[in-house]
């Protein structure tokens, strides 16, 4: 706690450094866009992140500087920059789609370690959203494959939110000292109650609370929380499981296009912005779970405690995850094609 502390004020002093430089520069590079490319759920969270960079970046420099935002499945986003998609930055919700814009040689291999916490300014978990008065009894990852529950989850194969879920049911089910055979079977019963597979985890969400498909919506506790705190609360409530996983959604700059366009330094300020307590105290207000331990204590109410687990001690890295689970003929197929 206290090292996130420290981390916060270090960025803080470095954001006011990178931008007290860019005061200095000519007017000819007053005005400056970013392009910030991210998984499905973030539109709002980066929206007023958005506009509070844009504010203090203005105070700093007198540079007017707008950053645009593209939405989508997480997997689907990071093959669009890989083809071309023109990101300054990329904020994701999972490693393995970071990965896949260093074998395009648009980021270097070693770009967790350019920001705390593996470039990682926030966490989330997988928990559940179910229709008011929880009619179906839904407490834990087991409920999920009974008879006559309908699950709503995104795809795994196209979308982070799809496969933190996927994770954490196989997890669950090892933490209860299941073979990886049962823990396959486990998945096959849960996908065999899933209705529809939407691409993203909002497509999802929309599945679930706007057209009225199944019992239990699986997905990041932002979310829940989001629904939570809209106009349709009333008709929703959460369920937090007995454990999950724990997601770290890493960012980082695209280095060949900033270089391309001239926009490092701003595209670097952006990022560390997110560590300054103002952009934590905006991720705590969007149901995400802060770096920064002060933010954190102030929101403690809205987090409630939870036993997770993470990719790396469950699965040995996202690596083996994505090879074991989602590559072409892992687990994941394998469930597919037993329901067709």
């Amino acid at each position: 706690m206290a090292g996130s502390a420290r981390a916060s004020r270090w960025f803080r002093a470095l954001f006011i450094a990178l931008t007290t430089t860019m005061a200095g520069l000519p007017a000819a590079h007053a005005d400056t866009s970013l392009l910030n490319v991210s998984y499905d759920v973030t539109r709002e969270l980066y929206r007023d992140i958005d506009a509070s960079f844009a504010a203090a970046w203005r105070q700093q420099t007198g540079e007017t500087v707008s950053i645009r935002q593209s939405n989508g499945a997480s997997s689907a986003q990071a093959l669009s920059v890989l083809q071309g998609l023109p990101a300054d930055v990329v904020t994701m919700n999972q490693p393995n789609d970071i990965d896949l814009l260093v074998g395009g040689h648009l980021v270097p291999a070693n770009w967790r370690t350019r920001l705390p916490d593996d470039s990682a300014p926030y966490t989330t978990t997988m928990v559940f959203l179910v229709r008011k008065g929880n009619p179906k009894h839904i407490r834990d990852w087991g409920d999920l494959v009974r008879p006559g529950v309908q699950v709503v989850i995104a795809n795994p194969k196209t979308s982070g939110n799809g496969r933190y879920a996927y994770l954490a049911a196989w997890g669950y089910r090892k933490l209860q000292g299941a073979t990886d055979a049962q823990a396959l079977d486990f998945e096959r019963a849960l996908l065999g109650n899933v209705p529809v597979l939407d691409a993203g985890g909002r497509g999802a969400t929309t599945s679930f609370t706007q057209r009225g498909i199944g019992d239990v919506l699986v997905t990041f506790e932002n979310e829940v929380g989001l629904i939570e705190s809209g106009p349709g609360a009333k008709n929703f409530e959460a369920v937090y499981p007995s454990v999950s996983l724990l997601a770290e959604p890493p960012v980082t700059r695209v280095d060949k296009v900033v270089d391309a366009r001239g926009t490092r330094r701003v595209a670097d300020a952006y990022l560390h912005y997110l560590y300054t307590p103002a952009a934590q105290e905006i991720i705590a207000e969007h149901h995400l779970r802060p770096r920064d331990s002060g933010v954190l204590a102030r929101h403690a109410r809205e987090f409630p405690p939870l036993k997770t687990f993470t990719v790396e001690q469950m699965f040995g890295s996202w690596e083996n995850a994505q090879r074991t689970h989602f590559a072409d003929g892992g687990t994941y197929d394998q469930v597919a094609a037993r329901l067709r």
